[in-house]
């Protein structure tokens, strides 16, 4: 089958609105059709999402792909995949871009085997060379960056959140919105949600998302003193952050954990106390613009990492830090 030069891409809803990772989709998507020199078409799966079709056409999509069915609330693959798959296979675009979240995470690899070819996951680059997309992740823990081209079509890419600039809107802009018809058995479907456990509000922004994080390790000593990560998050308007060492040992819920087999983040600062710099947790921050580091130790290894860094006591450092920030916030 030829294909073209289209771009598609697997746009999110959530909690009524479009995912903050759909903008970032289509800010990446509209730079390699750009390079690609064909249409950006975005697709929306769920139920009560017809709506959102005219704000993924002012986010930049030549074409919108709506499926809407009470049978879509929920994600499964049995259900999202040959729906995808399909509209996929019909248009035959160059590339496909997911974003690696806990649906693209599943839906990539299976669109990808489905297809009949491969998929780059947690990209954090892209760029086009002739024909193919050249998509670039951190491997070996985040100490190096490897590059990937797919041979066979169309390409497959899941994106890291927060590592792309997200489209800006452009108030007028409309995209072609078409329905897709959507048939599914019920009886079909081999798995059902029977309840959905949203973690506890930090009160502060969401961790995957937030531009500021403020994370706490072992160093701090005890989870008494977990106060003064908290308090200067809120100085910040920032998120909490945590090491694994510090959910294992429950100070702070296992939602706030930070690193290779928690949260991947890709914050504008994240900033660091007591957190000596595990591979696992540095791994978890690769996407991170710039990371400041309190730490007492000059050898420990977040210090190759940070930015800015403090050989000091955190007890000595953080207080002041916290009132200066507060000062200046006028909190």
């Amino acid at each position: 089958m030829a294909h073209t030069n289209a771009v598609f891409v697997v746009a999110e809803a959530q909690n009524g609105g479009l995912a903050t990772i759909s903008a970032e989709l289509l800010g990446a998507g509209r730079a390699i059709a750009n390079a690609l020199g064909g249409p950006l078409v975005a697709a929306l799966v769920g139920h009560n999402v017809a709506s959102l079709a005219a704000q993924l056409g002012e986010l930049g999509a030549d074409r919108v792909l709506v499926a809407d069915d009470p049978l879509l609330a929920d994600y499964q693959v049995e259900s999202y995949a040959p729906l995808i798959g399909q509209s996929v296979r019909s248009l035959a675009p160059a590339a496909v871009l997911l974003g690696q979240t806990f649906t693209g995470r599943e839906l990539g690899p299976r669109l990808a085997f489905d297809l009949e070819t491969a998929v780059a996951t947690d990209c954090v680059r892209l760029s086009v060379e002739g024909d193919r997309v050249v998509m670039a992740k951190p491997v070996y823990g985040g100490n190096a960056v490897a590059e990937y081209v797919v041979q066979t079509s169309p390409q497959v890419a899941t994106l890291r959140a927060r590592a792309f600039e997200p489209a800006a809107p452009q108030a007028g802009r409309r995209g072609e919105v078409e329905q897709l018809p959507v048939q599914l058995d019920p009886a079909a479907l081999r798995a059902r949600v029977v309840e959905t456990v949203r973690a506890a509000s930090t009160g502060g922004p969401n961790l995957k998302e937030a531009r500021v994080i403020v994370a706490g390790g072992r160093g701090l000593g005890g989870p008494e003193n977990w106060r003064h990560v908290e308090e200067l998050a809120q100085a910040l308007g920032a998120a909490v952050g945590a090491t694994r060492a510090v959910t294992d040992a429950g100070w702070v819920p296992a939602s706030l954990q930070v690193g290779l087999t928690g949260v991947t983040v890709s914050p504008d600062l994240y900033l660091t106390i007591g957190i000596s710099g595990a591979v696992q947790h540095l791994a978890g921050i690769t996407g991170a613009k710039n990371v400041v580091a309190i730490n007492r130790d000059p050898e420990a290894n977040i210090f190759k990492v940070a930015r800015f860094g403090v050989v000091g006591d955190w007890k000595q450092v953080l207080p002041a830090f916290t009132r200066k920030v507060q000062e200046l916030r006028g909190r």
